[in-house]
Parts: structure tokens; sequence; C-alpha cells
């Protein structure tokens, strides 16, 4: 599952009361992106993609992964001439890993350290 675009951050407060309704009770955003019309969420519970379908996007996804549900992730950094950041997720009983794309204003470093701060529990 590929979603295509770019991801810049947003404001983790915005997307907590953006999504508060999908968001259990004492659920707290420690970290939004978004990408194009889709959302990243990276919550203390949970990973949230949020993907946006259709023409007018009012048919809306929501993608929950729990942390222990991730087996492994891969970085890669933007270069010279790629700008753009990588970030790959492994879902236990899944090949093929989710695939997010961010632009060089992205610390990818950051989203790593999220993940490893969760995933590691």
């Amino acid at each position: 599952m590929a979603l295509f675009g770019n991801a810049h951050s947003i404001d983790p407060g915005q997307a907590q009361q953006e999504y508060a309704r999908l968001l259990g009770q004492g659920e707290q955003v420690y970290a939004a992106y978004l990408l194009i019309r889709d959302t990243i969420l990276f919550t203390d519970r949970r990973l949230l993609l949020v993907d946006k379908q259709g023409i007018t996007g009012k048919k809306t996804e929501y993608h929950s992964i729990p942390y222990r549900s991730i087996t492994h992730f891969a970085v890669e950094t933007a270069g010279h001439f790629d700008l753009d950041a990588e970030l790959k997720i492994w879902l236990s009983g899944s090949a093929t890993p989710i695939q997010k794309t961010f632009t060089k204003g992205v610390d990818i470093y950051e989203v790593q350290a999220i993940l490893t701060q969760f995933v590691a529990r």
C-alpha cells in the first residue's frame, strides 16, 4: 500500500483537534504529516493513516496500525539530486512495505526517532 506525494509536518495540536473523533480516550498525537490530501498521524498508541479517496476526497479510509504490528522500518535520507526522504514500514504478515515520501523540509531522523520510541515498547 503506497500513497503517492510528498509529506510535510503539521501541528500535532491541530491534528489532535481535527481527528479527535478517531482518537481513543486519552490518546495523544505526537507528530502529524500532510501528504497532499492524506494525513499520517503518530499517536502514543498507533500509526494512523488517513487516506482520502476519489475526486472529491469525501470518501475516506482510515488505517489504524498498532505499533506492535510493525516488524521493521527503513528511512532513506534526501540526497543532492533526490531531494525527498522516504519511509518504509513492514507489517507482520505482509511482504510489501507501506511507503511514504517526505519533502526536504521534514526531518526524516525525527520520523525515525518517533517510530523507534513507539515500536521498541
